[in-house]
C-alpha cells in the first residue's frame, strides 16, 4: 500500500512540475519518474508493466486534459505509456543506478520525440523533413532536461521507492548526499 501512496506523490509531483508556468518545453520528471517506478515493478508480473504504462500514459493524458487537449495528445500519451513499459523491461535485466539511467533516457527520449515531432509532423500540415530539422533543437534540451533529472531524481526516487518509509529517513538523505 505505502508503495502506490508513494507513486500517486511521484505521478502528483510530476503533474505538478509540468503545471509551472514559462518552464523550459519538455524540461520535466516524468522519464526520470517513470524509470525508478519501472525498475521497483520489475519482477512483478502481476501488475509492474500495467503500472509503468499507466504513469507515462496517465501523465500526458491528465495533463493535457487539465491544459489543451488534442490529436497529439493520444500519440504522446500512448507513447510515454510504452517507454514505461519498455522502462519495465529494461531494468528486469539491468541494475537501477544512475549510467542505467541515462542510457535508457538517450534512447528513450530520442524515440518518444522521434515518434510525437517526426512521424506525425504530416498530421499537422508539416513534411516529416521540416519537422525533423525542427525537431533537432527541442530534443536536444530535452534531453538535457532529462539526463540531468535521470542523473538527479531518479537515484533518489529509486531509494525512496524501494525503502519502507513513506517519507524520506535521515539515513536515505544522508547515502543520496554522500554519493
Amino acid at each position: 500500500m505505502a508503495n502506490k501512496f508513494k507513486i500517486l506523490i511521484v505521478f502528483v509531483g510530476c503533474l505538478l512540475f509540468r503545471l509551472i508556468p514559462l518552464r523550459a518545453p519538455n524540461v520535466e520528471p516524468i522519464m526520470a519518474s517513470i524509470m525508478p517506478i519501472g525498475s521497483t515493478c520489475a519482477g512483478r508480473r502481476k501488475y509492474g508493466a500495467f503500472v509503468a504504462f499507466a504513469f507515462g500514459f496517465l501523465s500526458i493524458f491528465l495533463y493535457d486534459l487539465i491544459t489543451h487537449f488534442g490529436a497529439w495528445t493520444w500519440v504522446a500519451a500512448i507513447t510515454y505509456g510504452v517507454i514505461g513499459v519498455g522502462a519495465y523491461f529494461y531494468f528486469e535485466r539491468v541494475k537501477a543506478k544512475a549510467l542505467n539511467f541515462v542510457i535508457f533516457t538517450l534512447f528513450a527520449t530520442v524515440v518518444f520525440d522521434f515518434i510525437t515531432g517526426v512521424l506525425f509532423a504530416p498530421m499537422f500540415g508539416q513534411t516529416m523533413w521540416s519537422a525533423f530539422i525542427l525537431q533537432i533543437p527541442f530534443t536536444a534540451l530535452h534531453l538535457a532536461g532529462n539526463i540531468g533529472f535521470a542523473l538527479t531524481l531518479s537515484p533518489i526516487l529509486t531509494r525512496w521507492l524501494i525503502s519502507e518509509k513513506v517519507l524520506f529517513p535521515k539515513k536515505l538523505t544522508r547515502t543520496i548526499l554522500a554519493e
